[in-house]
């Protein structure tokens, strides 16, 4: 009976196992599903208000599926093209792209958050089931689509599509783990399983990420200033370009959508427009800020009407590089204030070759980053002189790297050394213990004694800087009252312990060799009741003075 029991308890696990990997299975394949809805719904909503519209139902739901595809960066082919020669497509609009990251990146998040009721499956077992999931709807869209105008280039949906989804599900599942760091594989150098142990590495490694994340964010800021101030700037060009692509609302609602999606992209060209290596309009033509050479292969589109005129460059196409430099400064700032923290001694930052190693690697990260980004950004539009379009990717990243090591690393050193100029590690301003100016001291010296005398330091008061009050000898209980403290007029020191605080204004002082001073020799001698009698006025008696 214990066996029996034993058995279906077991199987009673493994099949609450294999449903809640079977679920996760399906939350793939619903992140999917919600992409490729929402891309549909829209299709469908232009092509049905489109009043010149060519095409069937059909032709809307193929179009739905290859810009679904696109946004994973699938290569789209267009058949129906005007010379007859299928032109591939890979531009790729980021902002339509973040939408199934951002699906897949929840959709293996939340498959590991703890359930009341059922089990939670591993972390690579959640990432293979919503990678499943979510790969084998996009086969079936590839598999529909096949037919159809665009159709997918194959290849492509491995590299890159595939790799995007298991990037943004690997990222869900960290992110669910808590975004650890380490531990590194077994196989991995016992050197770095040393290295990641330590808290400070992890310090350094933090510091490193978020540099060069803070650099490529100002480049791709920059970059989208730039075009931004560019359009302004051909404001009426952009608007003509815009009416003539289409005549009907649906069509310019098409356009607009389009280019909002295409904004990422002309920020990452315009970052790459201010490094130096700029972009390609085609093959016979490039964009920098020295000069815009070569035939350019220019389609009308809004977008494209900031780029700059044609010939040499002028000094505001030079000013451009104020953005690589900006990233430069962002990547030191963020690498100093970790290394010389405010407040904190000098012994406790960073070493010159710590800071500048920390600044170098977020210039290498910054420039990995500004690459992805640039070979994300761009692409082929056509054949022949539209084949190049874009940046390109490796001397983009080798320009972002080359800025921000350049200016990172001795900005970085500078930051540092300005952080440490004071021993304390704090600016002269905040500095509590400042050396009173000249002809200050006497003031300074009296208000501490006051300020002392006030909180209750007898001690403090007595002596004006500080010093501790020697403790009160023990009296017998016939003995009189303690004496009051007296202090010499060359040292201020008191010769008496006090018992209680005295002001500065009360003190005694003795003048210096006048072995038979006494406190009481300054009371005046005159009896009191003259002292306080006033002409006319009664005195102490209650008697008037004679003499009025």
């Amino acid at each position: 009976m214990t066996q029996v029991t034993e058995g279906n308890t077991s199987l009673s696990a493994e099949q609450g196992r294999s449903t809640v990997l079977a679920l996760v299975l399906l939350r793939g394949a619903v992140a999917a599903g919600l992409g490729l809805g929402s891309v549909a719904v829209l299709v469908l909503a232009l092509w049905i208000g489109s009043p010149a519209s060519d095409s069937n139902p059909g032709g809307a739901l193929h179009a739905a599926a290859g810009l679904w595809l696109l946004a994973h960066g699938a290569e789209l082919i267009r058949t129906d093209t005007l010379s007859g020669v299928p032109a591939p497509v890979g531009l790729v609009p980021l902002l339509l792209a973040a939408v199934p990251v951002w699906l897949v990146h929840r959709a293996a998040r939340d498959a590991l958050v703890p359930d009341e009721g059922r089990p939670v499956p591993s972390a690579v077992g959640a990432f293979v089931m919503v990678v499943s999931g979510y790969l084998l709807v996009g086969a079936v869209v590839a598999y529909y689509g096949r037919g159809g105008s665009p159709a997918v280039h194959p290849p492509s949906l491995i590299f890159p599509s595939a790799v995007v989804v298991a990037g943004a599900a690997a990222a869900g599942v960290w992110t669910a783990a808590g975004r650890p760091v380490g531990p590194p594989p077994s196989w991995a150098p016992v050197s770095l399983h040393e290295a990641l142990a330590h808290g400070r590495f992890r310090e350094r490694a933090g510091t490193v990420w978020r540099s060069a994340a803070a650099g490529v964010a100002v480049l791709f800021g920059g970059g989208a200033l730039l075009v931004a101030v560019a359009l302004m700037w051909h404001a009426h060009s952009a608007q003509q370009s815009f009416v003539q692509l289409s005549g009907d609302w649906a069509g310019r609602v098409a356009v607009l959508l389009l280019a909002l999606g295409l904004v990422p992209n002309a920020a990452v060209w315009g970052a790459a427009y201010g490094l130096g290596p700029g972009f390609a309009l085609g093959t016979a033509s490039t964009v920098t800020p020295i000069a815009f050479a070569g035939r350019p292969a220019l389609p009308r589109f809004p977008l494209l009407a900031a780029v700059p005129a044609e010939g040499p460059g002028t000094v505001l196409n030079w000013s451009a590089v104020a953005v690589p430099v900006a990233a430069g400064v962002t990547v030191a700032w963020f690498t100093a204030r970790r290394a010389a923290p405010p407040h904190a001694a000098r012994a406790e930052a960073w070493s010159l070759r710590e800071t500048a190693l920390a600044a170098a690697l977020a210039a290498v990260g910054c420039g990995a980053g500004t690459a992805v980004l640039a070979a994300a950004a761009g692409g082929p539009l056509g054949t022949r002189a539209l084949v190049e379009f874009g940046p390109v990717w490796w001397l983009t990243g080798a320009a972002a790297l080359v800025w921000t090591a350049l200016i990172g690393v001795p900005a970085a050193l500078l930051l540092r050394a300005w952080r440490l100029r004071e021993p304390d590690g704090g600016a002269w301003w905040r500095r509590a213990d400042a050396v009173p100016a000249e002809g200050e001291g006497e003031g300074a010296e009296a208000e501490r004694a006051e300020a002392a005398y006030v909180a209750g330091a007898p001690g403090a008061a007595a002596s004006g800087k500080g010093a501790k009050p020697e403790p009160e000898p023990e009296r017998a209980p016939g003995d009189g009252p303690a004496p009051l403290p007296v202090a010499s007029l060359a040292t201020g020191a008191a010769s008496a312990p006090a018992s209680a605080p005295v002001p500065p204004a009360a003190r005694i002082f003795v003048p210096d060799g006048d072995e038979d001073f006494a406190p009481y020799d300054f009371l005046p001698t005159d009896p009191w009741h003259e002292r306080t009698a006033r002409p006319g006025e009664a005195g102490p008696s209650g008697t008037k003075d004679p003499s009025s």
